[in-house]
């Protein structure tokens, strides 16, 4: 693969297509963000009552009373139209504090580096689940692993899978090694699967850039796992209904049936994300559109889905109705990083995937 990041289809357009897509597909998600409540076929619903089936663009707004109570508080600012810029959220803050992490501490950071700067840079009410019980361990003085294990009932949850992006944008076309580093971050605050999820979602992005296709990188991607691990069977399950000409409603309602763990949970949602991916063949909106569709971890589930795609597409042949909204703008409760362009965190992203090592900021972030 060419690392010329001069070209519209070389590395750098691969990695700014990734921002772009995990942005994108949080956005994308957000409103419907409680699994809950807004299913797989609450979701459809929705979309049939606002005349959005199939879904092509961000969610449209609701169309009735009853919709607009049940959406999260932020969706205002996440439906189309009404969109000007990213709205902050943790899938976002995590992927902006592991680029953070890798400038400063480089590719040899410790787990403990990553607790260290969660409590200099991220605000403890913006952290959730496992993240905010390790959160609570690291400030009463406990260090990894025991961040992981102490008085956390969520050690096999999403949140370690959500800050791997990073790890496979800088490590393209190597996912052993995208996945050793997303396991050195996720161990600060999740076990198991949790760790396992992780590691998938890296190796996944990491393989996304070079993998002839999307099934070619999930393959890869299981490699960096246990196969006997319940995350890998999830994502077999569902590679084996696609393989059957199974239809993707069917796939997810069989697949998510069987992995029991809640709608936060590493495995289920693995197995929606696998579908959307799978489904979606190499479609960037078509991806995005069936991850989120699938329900459970919407906003989660269609970042990595729009990372992936991302990275498979790249920026310059992303669809405008994507990524003109986001006006190039992340907001960010990462201390430092709030209104950062997007487009300048690619290019720090670039940066660490060519050299291999820290470097001086491109851009210089509003402090």
């Amino acid at each position: 693969m060419s690392c010329d990041h001069r070209a519209p289809t070389g590395l750098a357009n691969r990695i700014h297509g990734g921002w772009l897509g995990r942005i994108a597909g949080n956005m994308l998600g957000k409103p419907v963000e409680q699994g809950e409540v807004w299913t797989r076929e609450r979701i459809d619903g929705y979309l049939r009552r606002a005349g959005a089936l199939p879904l092509t663009d961000y969610l449209p707004e609701p169309a009735d009373e009853a919709d607009a109570a049940a959406l999260r508080p932020e969706w205002r600012a996440c439906v189309r139209g009404r969109i000007h810029g990213s709205c902050r959220d943790d899938d976002v803050d995590y992927t902006v504090l592991g680029l953070h992490l890798l400038e400063t501490r480089g590719f040899g950071f410790s787990t403990e580096d990553v607790g260290e700067l969660w409590l200099l840079r991220l605000p403890y009410l913006q952290t959730f689940t496992a993240e905010r019980a390790a959160y609570r361990n690291l400030a009463s003085g406990l260090r990894p692993p025991l961040t992981a294990t102490y008085d956390n009932p969520y050690q096999e949850w999403i949140g370690a899978l959500i800050r791997a992006d990073v790890f496979g944008w800088t490590c393209p076309g190597d996912p052993v090694r995208a996945a050793g580093l997303a396991r050195r971050d996720a161990v600060l605050s999740h076990t198991g699967n949790g760790v396992y999820g992780a590691m998938w979602a890296a190796a996944l992005i990491a393989a996304a850039f070079t993998a002839p296709t999307v099934r070619a990188a999930l393959d890869t991607a299981l490699g960096v796992i246990p196969g006997s691990s319940r995350l890998a069977r999830a994502v077999r399950r569902v590679m084996s209904l696609h393989e059957t000409g199974l239809g993707w409603a069917d796939t997810v309602a069989t697949a998510t049936g069987e992995s029991a763990g809640g709608w936060i949970h590493t495995v289920p949602n693995a197995a929606v994300l696998t579908a959307g991916l799978l489904y979606g063949d190499d479609d960037f909106t078509r991806t995005l559109a069936l991850t989120v569709r699938g329900g459970l971890d919407t906003d989660s589930n269609g970042a990595t889905a729009g990372s992936v795609a991302g990275v498979r597409t790249g920026a310059a042949a992303l669809p405008g109705r994507w990524k003109d909204p986001l006006e190039d703008t992340v907001r960010s409760a990462v201390f430092g990083f709030d209104g950062a362009r997007i487009s300048a965190l690619a290019e720090r992203t670039v940066r660490l995937a060519t050299a291999g090592s820290p470097g001086p900021p491109l851009v210089t972030l509003p402090s």
